[in-house]
């Protein structure tokens, strides 16, 4: 797999293979951490930053100490983002299929007697509203 950054775990490199996402989409960070952890948190740029220029998800990871497991976890981190919104997604046309589904399909025989009757029902009501009326 050409066009990853080197270093990339085989997993990580599978994972964004099939969401489709090239290395030229992240921008890729070394920042200084921030928290407790003193001189040496202010000295180092341990902390990973990656944003997915198209879809704009950021992922910041400063869990570890090394920078090389931050962007490890970094990167895993991302896909599962991507993954997340991929099948948030999904999720969202199947519901859309099924309201739709449900929204035109056939009643049943024991809703459409229901209907009826509240609809009697409602006639009835409204036609005793009618009755002192009359000049």
């Amino acid at each position: 797999m050409t066009g990853f950054p080197l270093q990339i775990a085989d997993e990580v490199r599978r994972r964004l293979a099939f969401l489709g996402v090239d290395a030229g989409d992240v921008e890729e960070r070394f920042v200084r951490g921030s928290g407790p952890g003193g001189q040496k948190i202010n000295k180092t740029s341990s902390t990973v930053w990656l944003r997915h220029r198209p879809t704009g998800v950021e992922v910041r990871c400063q869990a570890e100490r090394s920078q090389v497991a931050n962007r490890e976890l970094a990167w895993a981190g991302l896909c599962a983002r991507l993954e997340a919104r991929r099948a948030a997604a999904a999720a969202e046309v199947r519901a859309g299929r099924e309201a739709e589904r449900r929204r035109t399909r056939q009643k049943t025989r024991t809703q459409k007697v229901r209907m009826i009757e509240a609809k009697k029902h409602r006639a009835r009501t409204k036609q005793s509203r009618r009755g002192g009326f009359d000049d």
